[in-house]
This record gives structure tokens, sequence and C-alpha cells, in this order.
């Protein structure tokens, strides 16, 4: 099971201070990426994205290996906020708990595509987070470590000892020692959902270490990477990215691809209106973007260009490509690769 570059509705990125609290907890990252079957060293990539079916695979290698259930939660403990992730960083200067908790709800985004939900009331605040419709079951060491960092954000803002309300698992099982001890409340299972139930009053605690200037500094770079994800997102990218995966097996239609991307069909087609465009149109742009990138590779001859691009037969390829490019796809591929030998 290899890293391909998922959908950026689907991108998931495990930053270096994830890899270096692992090892730190005695599990190298190399055993871990084998046993989630992923490869060696993708931990050595700080570019490295991967989907979101491969981060529970990570998440549950971890559980595998070490056979310790509080093992997230003493990742989290034992993570110097200055050698946490970005986002994490900048919450820490924020003005108070709620803000910081905001700040890690905005740009959490850049690292996985879950999404927090809060829901507050005079007394208590619910956390639950919601990841894409058909996303497997998170697993257990990968919703701790979320409720973890959350809890621990407060903690080290504030300097006081904080604890939750509640922490409600959805899975079955028992409290365990470590997770009575980290989060200090009443911790069950088998609820509806996972939650985590904060004080509502606790979220207008003031930060010590709160710093206008440093957030100056850095909330720039997470705003800039987060609008540069927002704009790769785009429903129209998204949907040539499935397309460009599902040629080669037939005809792609709408509810295919609305299926893959996780919305309905009829959300699918308003949102494909909403952007000014049509599936057609979109289906003609991604077979031309795969089309000229499969031309450049001399091994794939013609009419296997016109296979991979879900054409029945070469001859509706070249009037398609005659259509986009104005010439065939044999003399645009002459072009194009006596263009890169100038070049060399």
């Amino acid at each position: 099971m290899s890293p391909v570059v998922p959908p950026l509705s689907d991108r998931c990125k495990l930053p270096r201070p994830f890899w270096n609290a692992v090892e730190r907890l005695g599990l190298h990252p190399a055993a871990v990426l084998r046993q989630a079957r992923l490869p060696a060293t993708l931990h050595l990539d700080e570019a490295a994205v991967i989907s979101t079916a491969q981060l529970f695979a990570v998440w549950q290698a971890i559980e595998t290996l070490s056979g310790d259930p509080g093992f997230s939660l003493k990742m989290v403990r034992g993570t110097s906020t200055a050698t946490h992730k970005l986002a994490f960083l900048a919450a820490s200067y924020a003005r108070d708990y709620r803000d910081g908790l905001e700040r890690i709800a905005r740009f959490k985004r850049m690292c996985s595509p879950d999404q927090m939900r809060f829901e507050e009331d005079d007394r208590a605040v619910s956390i639950t987070t919601e990841w894409p419709s058909g996303t497997a079951t998170e697993p257990a060491l990968s919703v701790d470590a979320s409720f973890a960092m959350m809890v621990e954000l407060g903690r080290r803002g504030t300097g006081q000892h904080l604890t939750p309300i509640a922490v409600e698992y959805a899975r079955t099982g028992s409290s365990t020692a470590v997770h009575d001890a980290f989060f200090g409340c009443r911790v069950s299972f088998g609820a509806g959902r996972d939650k985590l139930v904060l004080k509502a009053a606790d979220l207008d605690l003031s930060f010590l270490g709160h710093n206008a200037e440093m957030l100056t500094a850095l909330t720039p770079a997470l705003v800039a990477d987060l609008a540069d994800l927002q704009a790769r997102s785009s429903v129209p990218e998204q949907i040539k990215r499935v397309l460009k995966r599902r040629m080669a097996s037939g005809r792609p239609d709408v509810a295919g691809v609305a299926r893959e991307i996780g919305l309905s069909e009829r959300t699918l087609q308003r949102r494909i209106t909403d952007c000014g465009t049509t599936f057609r149109a979109l289906l003609d742009s991604a077979r031309q973007e795969l089309g000229k990138s499969l031309l450049l590779d001399a091994s794939v001859d013609l009419e296997e260009v016109a296979f991979l691009l879900g054409y029945e037969d070469p001859n509706s390829f070249y009037r398609a490509f005659k259509g986009w490019e104005q010439m065939t796809p044999g003399r645009w591929r002459k072009l194009a690769v006596d263009s890169t030998s100038s070049i060399r």
C-alpha cells in the first residue's frame, strides 16, 4: 500500500514532531510505517501527504506495536510546546483558551480533513470531530490524541491543571489508569459519538503566554498555507482528480464521483453549477490534462493513452485531442519531446 497523492479534501500530514514523539516513546518510525504498509522512509519527507485511510493505518500500527492504550496521551503530554506543530504553537500565544481552540480548529485542516464542532451553553462546551462522509471509524489512539491536545493546550496556556467535565468515547471498553490520570474526569464508553466536554468558564481564562507580536508573525504563514490549501481544494479540482483516477475503468459518471468525494449526487451537481461549469466540461478538462501528461511518456503508445482516458477507440481520442490542441496527439508529442530536448 504505497502513498499516492490523495484528493486535497483528503490530505493528511504527519509533521516531524509527531514522529519525534513516537520515537521518544520507543517506537521506530520506520517500523510503524512498515506495519501500516507505507514506505519506511516516509517520515523523512516533510512534504509527504497521505490519505485519511493511511493516517488511520499509522495510528492502528502504533496501537499494535506499542500495545499501550495510553500511548497517544503520553505523546501529547511529552511533546514540548516549542517543538509542537505550528498551529499548536500559534494557539499557545492566543488571548485565552477560547481563542486558542478557535485557532486550532481553523488551522487543523492543514494537516487533516476533519473539522472540530463546538456546542456551547452557559455551563459546558462540547467538542466533537466531523470527518468526511464515508470515512472509516477513527482509531482510538487518534481520538485520544485530539482530545488530549485540546486539554493540554488549555493547561499549558493558563498554567492551571484544567479538567474537562467529561470525556465520552463511542468505542466500547473501559477507562485505564492513564486516561483517568490524564483527564481527571469521568471517562465513559459506548456513547453516541466521541465527545470532549469542557467547562464553559474555563474557555474565558487568559493565556499567560499571550503574545500579540508572535501571533502577528505566525498567523500570516498559517493563513497563507490554509488559503493555498483551500484554493487547491476547489470542487472542480477535486472532481478532476477523481475523474483522472477513474477514467481507465470506464466512463466516469456523476454518481460515482459524488460517492468518492463524499457528497450526494444532487449536492455535487449544485456545487458544479455554482462554480459556473458542467460535469462534461470538467471531464473534458481532466482528459485533456491527463492526456498531455501521458503523451509526455514515450513508453505509452497512443492507443494505450486513448484507453487510459476512457475512450472506446483511438479515433475518438484523436478527434477530441485535435479539438483541444488543434493538432493530432502524435504531433503534440513530437513537439513536446523536441522542446524538452532543446531545453536540455
